[in-house]
């Protein structure tokens, strides 16, 4: 489902989060052992589906044997009220599972959603919406794949998987120019994006070899003169105070990315339900 990334693994590690050493005791000293539920998972807002494989996979190792039936799939949006999954089986394993599949579905739902209303607002403009690796230690496979469901696109997954120069970089190099040369010397085969906060940066880079453009905390106005200045020579990305309000003029500049942290970092978890009655 994710590249790279092992379902067993952390199904294991986060059911044993959950369950500690002793395991679910309270289900254990409530509910018969044979006792059975069915279940339906519901959404009580409207949202963007992402996770909903993972949440069932937290139900079928508790119970290898549950009927689990998926009513939609990830990336899929889903009115309130929308069934998700139906689910019948053992009763204790259920309520030992559920937490923590709904957490999880929970999350990554929230950031899908999140993201969705990002893409909407700059529908029509041009722009590719971008996250960024201001994600949860542990979590960044599943988010950034939860920003995919929303309908983002990847930035860098990895520091290996991509060559940024940032104002740090800039500043122990002296000057723009001299860090992006220093990066194309080192010949990595790596794209060679330089960030710049200011339009006098723009040339020296492109002079040294930039591929492309990180305009940083640039307002609207700055930014189409950058547009203006570096005339399709490589793309440019802008970043840096993004939210709902300010992506569409900034869309509008012309720029061909936006990478936008707050639709991993800060997304809340969206509302979903398990319903349990017995059979």
């Amino acid at each position: 489902m994710i590249n790279g990334f092992d379902l067993d693994d952390f199904v294991t590690r986060t059911l044993a989060e959950d369950l500690g050493v002793g395991g679910d005791v309270t289900s254990a000293a409530t509910i018969p052992a044979d006792a059975r539920f069915t279940a339906t998972m519901n959404c009580r807002e409207e949202i963007v589906v992402a996770g909903i494989d993972l949440a069932k996979a937290f139900f079928r190792r508790i119970d290898p044997e549950v009927t689990i039936s998926l009513e939609i799939e990830d990336g899929a949006k889903a009115a309130t009220g929308t069934v998700l999954m139906r689910l019948e089986g053992k009763a204790r394993a259920m309520l030992t599972a559920e937490r923590s599949a709904l957490n999880t579905l929970q999350h990554l739902s929230g950031i899908a959603t999140l993201t969705d209303r990002y893409v909407d607002a700059i529908k029509g403009t041009g722009a590719t919406l971008l996250d960024t690796r201001k994600t949860i230690p542990g979590l960044r496979l599943l988010e950034k794949y939860a920003a995919r469901m929303g309908g983002a696109m990847n930035h860098r997954l990895r520091l290996d998987d991509g060559l940024l120069i940032k104002d740090n970089h800039v500043a122990v190099n002296g000057s723009v120019g001299a860090a992006v040369a220093r990066a194309k010397a080192a010949a990595s085969g790596l794209q060679v994006q330089v960030e710049v906060d200011s339009l006098d940066q723009i040339e020296p880079a492109l002079m040294a070899g930039a591929e492309r453009l990180l305009l940083d905390n640039m307002a609207p106005p700055m930014l189409r003169e950058a547009v203006r200045r570096v005339a399709g020579r490589v793309p440019l990305e802008a970043s840096g105070g993004v939210n709902l309000e300010t992506i569409r003029p900034i869309a509008e500049t012309g720029v061909d990315f936006i990478s936008v942290g707050r639709i991993t970092q800060s997304a809340p978890a969206v509302d979903i339900g398990l319903d349990f009655s017995l059979t």
